[in-house]
């Protein structure tokens, strides 16, 4: 194995300016260092991470924490999105990530207690029940975390836009003349509370007002669940104009229901999901939904986590807000006059 050691004795140059340049610091000239790297790839020089560990007191490795109710893992396209921007951004940092959970093999533990088993330098966390014990250790432990969609008063937040994105929402079905609009929302967590609590104040703000019937109980991610309520929807004597549903992909199960109804989108009926997910622009007829930024989710989120690691006294706690845009398909109809 190549050390150190053995590209200073090529180069003709101290074990300390080979590590200089190896770790691209700037009080060596830039001929010098770009040297020092050329011999390096052409002896085969791999960086030991363990030796890094030791000196800088870091494995370089970020843990993420990331179980959806409806088990869908990373076949989540919004949250695979955003995990995907999570690890580019960290990688292009340096860093490297591991998946964190409660089993080693037959063995249980805490999801504080794999993290530093895994010996991660910080936690991000998205997609999770937040009031798990087990995700409230990990919040109040001593290791970085950055959560995704969600607030803690300790620690930062990456969050979507939820109460602008209704409103969008809402104003956009206002002009296209819908009075009845119904809404099918997901499980109980903070992105649900903002997005009803949006819901009904900017009804109220356009003097709208709709039965208690037209909201619905559902599970993000679930088609089951959202095929269920959207038969209920349909079977009201005085039935919604509009149905807007919790994601993009439980909209299918919405769309199945209406179609078995023998209802035609958007001719007898108007639906909207939400996510902007590439499903959405897909479907015949294209979805009308309203797109969060996943790729500034996943990147601010990597960026904060980083920042807390690399300074940790530096460290502020922040709550960063980030805006997504209606993407009008095909699915809403103008009934206006």
């Amino acid at each position: 194995m190549v050390s150190i050691k053995d590209i200073s004795v090529r180069c003709g140059v101290s074990v300390a300016t080979v590590s200089k340049a190896l770790n691209n610091h700037s009080d060596i000239s830039e001929a010098t260092k770009q040297h020092i790297l050329a011999v390096a790839r052409e002896m085969g020089y791999y960086p030991n991470s363990f030796a890094r560990a030791l000196k800088t007191n870091r494995t370089y490795n970020i843990g993420v924490l990331f179980v959806d109710e409806a088990q869908s893992g990373l076949t989540h396209e919004y949250f695979a999105n955003v995990l995907d921007s999570f690890k580019v951004e960290a990688e292009s940092q340096g860093f490297d990530i591991t998946f964190i959970n409660k089993h080693m093999g037959l063995r249980k533990m805490s999801y504080y207690e794999h993290s530093k088993y895994r010996g991660v330098d910080g936690v991000v966390i998205a997609c999770i029940d937040f009031s798990d014990p087990d995700v409230l250790e990990l919040i109040n432990g001593d290791l970085p975390v950055v959560t995704i969609d969600h607030v803690f008063d300790n620690r930062t937040a990456i969050v979507s836009d939820n109460i602008k994105g209704m409103r969008e929402i809402i104003h956009y079905l206002y002009d296209k003349g819908h009075r009845r609009i119904a809404y099918i929302h997901g499980a109980d967590s903070s992105v649900t509370q903002n997005r009803i609590g949006s819901f009904y104040r900017t009804l109220s703000e356009l003097n709208i007002s709709i039965p208690d019937d037209y909201v619905k109980d559902g599970i993000y991610h679930d088609t089951e669940t959202t095929y269920k309520l959207t038969k209920e929807l349909l079977a009201l004597k005085n039935r919604p104009t509009c149905i807007i549903f919790p994601d993009d992909f439980s909209c299918i199960g919405g769309i199945n229901a209406i179609r078995e109804a023998g209802l035609v989108i958007p001719d007898d009926i108007s639906i909207v999901g939400y996510d902007g997910i590439l499903l959405s622009q897909v479907l015949d007829p294209k979805l009308t939904t309203y797109m969060q930024d996943t790729k500034a989710l996943g990147k601010y989120a990597a960026q904060k986590l980083i920042e807390a690691i690399i300074n940790p006294k530096a460290n502020i706690i922040e709550r960063i807000v980030v805006e997504g845009k209606l993407l009008p398909g095909e699915t809403v109809k103008d009934i206006n006059g």
